[in-house]
């Protein structure tokens, strides 16, 4: 398996070609981001906005190198207990009662209370050993015996106590577990990648550790490469004039413009609709779609009739 990633990581080119060849259409830029973090074992921090496929990078990149995805959803209040790993309490508590029912058995031929405490903290090492171990997704990344993709989701929406519960990891693929020690990656570290909707900004000593990959909202070429690749039904013209109208509709005062994700959805609906051309009607029968308020909807819905016959006419 590592030979197989070694190819595919060969060089910064192959690395594109792979990618196309995975329907995810991404700049050098991108490309370069992955050859680096798999030949220098770096983590990659992904900032943009949301919607501009920086999960879908983590996503495509197990696909593409066949490792399994490991995926930690960062949310506010997330601990060790979610990310890390947690005891197994109902079965340490199973294992106790067991103890009491048979502690007779267990303190029989001790002498006096020192011994007889000796032989309890025995069992109690038991109960915190890997038997009574859940682990939890950044554990059982490092875990895998290939190698994984570990994708930590939105780090912004985490606290900032969380972050320094990730710098262990980030720095020396490793976390330790005061009750066991540490614990390493195993033959292949896991290639990581942090997602970032810039809703607050992150530490310095977090990023550090990780190289730094913006990815912003494409040019119309690159969009229309990335319709082609994930809609490749659509006719050429209307793939060029709805690429032209998301193009024009971002320039505008909005609360959420729209990302590439709302253009493939779009893509797929005019597609389903057996659309030829764009017109005013249709696209505000369709602008739920790529547009998630209803006040930017109704801002816009002056702006169609001049937006449409701007794109057609391109």
């Amino acid at each position: 398996m590592a030979d197989d990633i070694g190819r595919l990581a060969a060089s910064v080119d192959t690395l594109t070609e792979s990618f196309e060849a995975h329907r995810y259409i991404c700049s050098n830029r991108i490309a370069t981001a992955v050859y680096l973090a798999y030949h220098l074992r770096k983590p990659v921090l992904i900032e943009g906005p949301p919607g501009v496929g920086k999960t879908e990078l983590a996503k495509t990149t197990a696909d593409m190198f066949d490792l399994p995805l490991i995926r930690l959803q960062c949310y506010e209040g997330l601990d060790e207990a979610k990310a890390i790993y947690e005891w197994k309490y109902g079965k340490q508590l199973l294992y106790t009662q067991v103890l009491k029912e048979t502690l007779d058995e267990v303190l029989q031929g001790a002498q006096g209370f020192a011994e007889s405490v000796a032989r309890l903290h025995e069992f109690g090492d038991i109960f915190f050993s890997e038997e009574f171990l859940e682990p939890r997704p950044l554990l059982k990344a490092l875990r895998e015996e290939h190698g994984c993709v570990l994708l930590i989701d939105e780090v912004d929406k985490s606290d900032h106590e969380f972050e320094s519960l990730l710098l262990e990891i980030l720095s020396d693929f490793q976390v330790s577990i005061p009750e066991i020690g540490t614990v390493k990656a195993r033959r292949e570290p896991p290639i990581v990648f942090l997602t970032s909707n810039n809703t607050r900004e992150l530490s310095d000593a977090l990023k550090r550790r990780c190289l730094h990959l913006y990815i912003p909202f494409p040019d119309a070429e690159l969009e229309q490469r990335i319709i082609h690749a994930r809609v490749p039904d659509i006719p050429a013209e209307l793939r060029r004039q709805l690429v032209a109208f998301i193009q024009d509709l971002r320039d505008l005062d909005l609360k959420k413009v729209p990302a590439i994700s709302e253009t493939i959805d779009w893509a797929r609906t005019l597609l389903l609709l057996h659309t030829e051309s764009l017109d005013a009607d249709l696209v505000r029968e369709t602008l739920n779609v790529i547009l998630k308020f209803q006040e930017d909807i109704e801002n816009v819905d002056v702006e169609i009739a001049a937006l449409t016959s701007k794109a057609v006419r391109q």
